[in-house]
């Protein structure tokens, strides 16, 4: 399933799609006879976007959307018609830069990576449960894009961490529940990747991945059903273990490495 012709759906909605892992997740999913509906803060990135999915053979439709707005996000993703996958990809980062957090930062974070994920998720989930069954008995797939940062209680990027738990969580606790509508839920838990956001990482960034190759990673994890999507694994078990650890060790383990930068834009 090297591009968008062997993955099992056809209708696919992606928030954030204007730049890095959402360019990559919509280019994945462009090819003949797909139908992307693609959402972006940057109206520029998105025509790109959109032009590039349309050259691999997809219809694409684009709106300049803020996901914070739940009222505009409504409307889109009701009048999208049919969705077979909405990807919950759209999300901002920042760190403590080695102090706190800012307070304004630290609310964006939540608005976007919580809200906006809320606000993306709950429209899809009712026009999933209004619309026919698949021919897999599926009405449809919602993929929240959370990291594997939500496995440790990083000091670093405390609202970053705690953003991406929250939706991972209620992701997968929601699944079990919505199997019975038909519908599937999905937790996707990268490591790093090659993009704007950790570009200005200032500290090692273990099995960095280029956004193509973690697009590919996200979408056959979903296709197999797997209710969590983490990868790649050797990050991932870190993870869990730096996650299982006394969090006063954890915190001493953490000083010693640089902090992840606060974000001006968002403070």
């Amino acid at each position: 399933m090297s591009d968008g012709r062997g993955w099992p759906w056809r209708h696919v909605l992606v928030t954030g799609a204007s730049s890095g892992f959402g360019r990559a997740l919509a280019l994945a999913c462009a090819a003949p006879g797909a139908v992307l509906h693609l959402s972006g803060r940057d109206a520029a990135r998105l025509a790109a976007t959109a032009e590039a999915c349309r050259a691999a053979g997809a219809a694409v439709t684009e709106r300049v959307l803020e996901v914070r707005d739940a009222t505009a996000m409504a409307a889109w993703i009701g009048g999208a018609g049919r969705l077979d996958l909405v990807l919950a990809n759209a999300g901002v980062s920042g760190g403590t830069g080695g102090a706190t957090e800012p307070a304004a930062q630290a609310r964006a974070i939540f608005e976007t990576n919580v809200t906006g994920v809320l606000n993306t998720a709950l429209p899809a989930l009712a026009a999933m449960a209004a619309q026919a069954p698949g021919p897999n008995g599926l009405r449809g797939r919602i993929a929240v894009i959370a990291s594997l940062a939500a496995f440790v209680a990083a000091p670093g990027a405390p609202a970053y961490c705690a953003s991406k738990a929250a939706v991972q969580r209620w992701a997968e606790a929601l699944d079990a529940a919505e199997r019975a509508r038909g519908i599937r839920l999905h937790a996707v838990c990268p490591g790093y990747i090659r993009t704007p956001m950790t570009a200005q990482n200032a500290f090692p960034m273990p099995f960095l991945m280029d956004p193509e190759a973690a697009a590919r990673a996200a979408l056959a994890g979903i296709a197999r059903g797997r209710v969590r999507v983490a990868y790649p694994l050797p990050l991932y078990l870190a993870a869990r273990l730096a996650g299982a650890l006394p969090p006063g060790l954890r915190a001493m383990l953490f000083r010693r490495l640089p902090a992840k930068a606060a974000d001006p834009a968002l403070g």
